[in-house]
């Protein structure tokens, strides 16, 4: 028994160590972006915004906090869900994401 629980411990904490060194990437926020688990209603961002329509001015329009308070928005009311914690990971890669529809011009 108590090997079993060394080794869960162990796994613990190769898998916290991984969480911790995991950034945000665009790969990650496109993920999000089209997956429909960010809210409870079957849709994805990307239902509302296929290709980044009516995001172009995610990058120019609004500093980061206010980016991050309108992702979470969306959330909440389209897309029935629980807003992102403006800290985590998810969330900045979302930002992240979506900053890159903004076309030139913008």
């Amino acid at each position: 028994m108590k090997g079993v629980l060394c080794w869960s411990v162990v796994a613990a904490l190769l898998i916290a160590q991984f969480a911790v060194a995991e950034e945000a990437s665009l790969e990650r926020g496109k993920a999000l972006f089209e997956n429909t688990k960010l809210g409870n209603n079957g849709k994805s961002c990307a239902t509302c915004h296929p290709g980044g329509k009516k995001l172009e001015w995610a990058a120019t329009s609004y500093d980061d906090a206010k980016l991050v308070s309108i992702i979470n928005r969306c959330i909440k009311g389209s897309l029935k869900g629980e807003p992102l914690d403006p800290e985590s990971i998810d969330m900045k890669s979302l930002a992240m994401y979506i900053k890159t529809f903004s076309g030139p011009g913008n």
